[in-house]
């Protein structure tokens, strides 16, 4: 198993309303597992994900993803993904369990660490 690098996840987190998140297509592909499956975790375990964790955008933010990020991940997208906050991220590593989810989530907790750092000491 590759160890992922902070560059590899910081290119993922969206600032999205004040906030960094990771699109589910892309913690699916940090973890080595399907988007389906982050999302299935998530469908069957509500109580885990409540308001704030876990955010289905609307059809006008992925139309704003779209314009912003002209990659080929967004238009080939039909149906608004799923995004994860720090806290939804915490919580589907509490769900998926193997060696590389927790290595994976280790190294994302360390990066929203190393960017909410980098953010505090830029408005300073």
């Amino acid at each position: 198993m590759s160890i992922i690098k902070f560059e590899t996840i910081e290119n993922k987190l969206i600032k999205h309303h004040d906030e960094y998140i990771i699109v589910d297509s892309d913690v699916a592909q940090l973890y080595g597992v399907e988007t389906r499956d982050v999302n299935k975790a998530v469908k069957n375990n509500p109580d885990k994900f409540p308001d704030g964790y876990v955010v289905a955008l609307t059809k006008d933010e992925l139309e704003t993803l779209r314009w912003k990020f002209s990659t080929a991940k967004f238009n080939m997208t039909r149906v608004p993904p799923k995004v994860f906050t720090e806290k939804g991220l915490y919580m589907l590593a509490t769900i998926i369990k193997s060696k590389t989810a927790t290595e994976t989530t280790l190294n994302i907790i360390e990066t929203f660490a190393k960017v909410s750092r980098s953010i505090k000491k830029i408005k300073k």
